[in-house]
């Protein structure tokens, strides 16, 4: 008994130690996973991005280096390294005869890859790194910072060659582009079609946030084969563009033909309320205008903008509204025990509470919802009025006007903290309008939030009206307060101001001295509400044009403090400066004088040839039926004398003037 009693026991213990693992049932048994309810599982690609990333990597440094045989650098070292291969630009940004489309499009493509970062985890694909993906590996976790950091460094380098096939101007650069952008976009659409769904932040995020990418790479794989059909076709470089139809000469068709005002016709009296209103969107929005167009890299950066709008929006929306909705839909009778558990009793039937705390919740995700309409919509009309302010402010510079942009620069000639601020403008701008939109969207939360739990729910449910039972308690003191200000405006108007001649004047001036003695501690309480009101205002203010690099945060006499605004100005003095139209036309006008020919001798009179005087004035002809009736020996001189006068007299020119002149003037004339 005793040896059987034993052997069970052995048995037993023994099985015990075999079944240990039976014990947790919750867990998983073996390799088996069981993955959460509403969670996709992680989808595993057939070519994994390492491999693609690696063949990107590959095809974009041969076609950096294709591109470096058909560059020649001239410029660099002339007498030593004529004709030798040198690194092709990517952006001409100071170019004004340049197409904006493809550099934006590499913007977007850029920043819509960086933004993919965030959620993951192999910031360099071609490197493997799940091992930071287990509990143990913190140290490995903690790590990917730097490879993020270096993941900065690897998409423009990668993207680099695909913006430079544009400015190469090359029928060969442009079918290199195309193999390119059908690579780039043969890659992402596999990509997203094959693993739609990511369960990392929502289920369709990684989707909806390559949208901007899918539609920048589908047009450039679009935009190349059109340039090269058409540089086979015309059998010319596309980078060869007629002088006539350059932006110089729209600009100063526009700057010297005289302007028709159309105003005088149609009296603002007898104009219709359709075209007041579109007088007045011109004055507030940005329309374009016949004769200007903003300078690439604010094309750029309003372009960024917008995408980073969006690219927030949704990581804001994916990452809060889907999680809201599936409490809601979870909620049970056990929330009643939960809020009774902290005081909180909403009603003695369970299910009544179970309703209340979906209806409340339901009014947290519209209040979400409303204010992430309201912080895009502010942004968005922001930007547009914002473009009509650098239009206003370029156009200005190019007359030479002095600007009131706080304190006045101490020279108009570039400088190194001003190319500085130029080269980080449009990365400055696309960063303050993500971080602005942030900010805004918590703001305008909060807001609402407060205004629909203390006014609309308690007046919905008639029940928490802890404003109106507040109100109720305060209601003299309130009262008291609106009594005083009704009663200084009214005795201000009737008893301490009186008309003499049309005129009004000071009167009743002990009275005045009493009122303002007896009223003192009741307008002290005033101020403190107007400080309160004054600290909403101006934080309300602030929020809302914080990604407005435009107009300063600071008073003017402190707005060289404001990192926004003093880079707004200096990238303005920049491209016054150094693409200023007049000064492209004049160049262009020098660069396409023929070489003078030997011309037998003529009278003093007729020293200039008709032609050599007519020389490069075809630029500066218009079609105006005024300017013909003239004649064109007048036209021709005042485009001439107009020209010269924004040469000589600009202050935003004084940097393309030589300053090593003998009896030369403060302005850069001679005598």
């Amino acid at each position: 008994m005793e040896s059987q009693a034993s052997e069970n026991g052995s048995q037993t213990s023994s099985g015990v130690t075999d079944d240990y693992s039976s014990w947790y049932i919750e867990e998983p048994l073996g390799a088996e996973e069981v993955q959460p309810e509403g969670v996709n599982p992680l989808c595993q690609p057939t070519v994994p991005p390492a491999l693609h990333h690696a063949c990107l990597a590959s095809l974009s440094l041969l076609a950096l280096l294709l591109l470096a045989l058909l560059v020649r650098r001239r410029r660099l070292w002339p007498h030593c390294a004529h004709c030798r291969p040198g690194l092709p630009s990517p952006v001409d940004f100071l170019a004004g005869n340049r197409s904006w489309t493809v550099p934006t499009a590499v913007f977007v493509a850029l920043f819509s890859n960086l933004c993919l970062l965030l959620p993951d985890e192999n910031p360099l694909p071609f490197l493997n790194r799940t091992a930071a993906s287990s509990p143990a590996s913190l140290i490995c976790f903690l790590s990917l910072g730097p490879w993020k950091l270096l993941a900065l460094l690897y998409y423009p380098a990668l993207y680099y060659p695909l913006a430079a096939c544009a400015t190469a101007g090359h029928r060969a650069a442009y079918l290199l582009g195309t193999v390119l952008s059908w690579v780039h976009v043969s890659v992402q659409v596999w990509q997203r079609a094959e693993c739609p769904q990511d369960p990392k932040i929502y289920k369709h995020y990684s989707l909806l946030a390559s949208l901007p990418l899918l539609l920048s790479l589908g047009f450039l794989s679009l935009w190349y084969p059109v340039q090269v059909v058409q540089s086979i076709r015309h059998r010319t470089g596309a980078g060869s563009q007629g002088l006539q139809t350059s932006y110089s000469e729209k600009y100063l068709r526009a700057l010297l033909c005289p302007k028709k005002l159309d105003s005088c016709s149609h009296p603002a009296s007898k104009r219709s309320l359709l075209s007041r209103a579109w007088a007045f969107s011109q004055h507030s929005i940005y329309t374009p205008e016949p004769g200007f167009c903003l300078p690439l890299k604010l094309v750029i950066s309003a372009t960024l903008t917008g995408t980073a709008t969006y690219q927030v929006a949704l990581l804001l929306l994916v990452s809060v509204v889907p999680t809201v909705q599936k409490v809601r839909a979870g909620i049970t009778t056990d929330v009643s025990y939960l809020l009774a558990g902290f005081g909180i009793v909403l009603s003695e039937d369970r299910q009544e509470v179970v309703e209340l705390v979906k209806h409340h919740l339901w009014a947290v995700e519209a209040c979400y919802i409303s204010a992430l309409v309201l912080s895009c919509s502010l942004t968005f009309l922001l930007l547009i009025r914002s473009l009509r302010t650098h239009r206003a402010n370029l156009k200005a510079l190019h007359r030479g006007a002095a600007l009131d942009l706080g304190p006045p620069l101490q020279s108009t000639h570039p400088s190194r903290q001003a190319i500085v601020c130029w080269m980080s403008f449009s990365a400055y701008q696309t960063a303050f309008s993500c971080l602005g939109l942030l900010v805004q969207q918590v703001i305008f939360f909060l807001g609402t939030t407060i205004l629909a739990f203390l006014v609309f729910v308690p007046l919905l449910h008639g029940r928490n009206l802890l404003l109106l039972r507040s109100l109720e308690s305060t209601w003299p003191f309130w009262l008291t307060l609106v009594l005083a200000v009704i009663l200084q405006n009214i005795a201000a108007n009737w008893v301490f101001l009186e008309s003499h001649h049309g005129y009004p004047e000071l009167t009743n001036r002990r009275m005045l001295c009493v009122a303002t003695f007896l009223l003192f501690p009741i307008n002290m309480l005033v101020g403190a509400i107007m400080a309160i009101w004054r600290v909403l205002l101006s934080s309300l203010y602030n929020t809302v044009h914080l990604g407005q690099m435009d107009l300063s945060l600071l008073p003017q006499r402190a707005a060289s403090l404001d990192p926004g605004y003093h880079t707004y100005r200096n990238f303005l003095r920049i491209e016054a400066s150094q693409s200023h139209p007049g000064v492209i036309a004049f160049c262009a006008l020098l660069l396409h004088v023929p070489s003078p020919q030997p011309q037998p001798p003529l009278a003093p009179q007729d020293s200039l040839r008709p032609a050599a005087e007519e020389e490069g004035m075809q630029l500066l002809q218009t079609k105006d039926l005024m300017a013909k009736g003239a004649g064109p020996k007048g036209s021709r001189s005042r485009a001439r004398w107009g020209l010269a006068y924004t040469l000589l007299h600009n202050p935003s020119l004084q940097a393309f003037r030589k300053a090593a002149l003998t009896s030369a003037k403060a302005n850069g004339t001679q005598p």
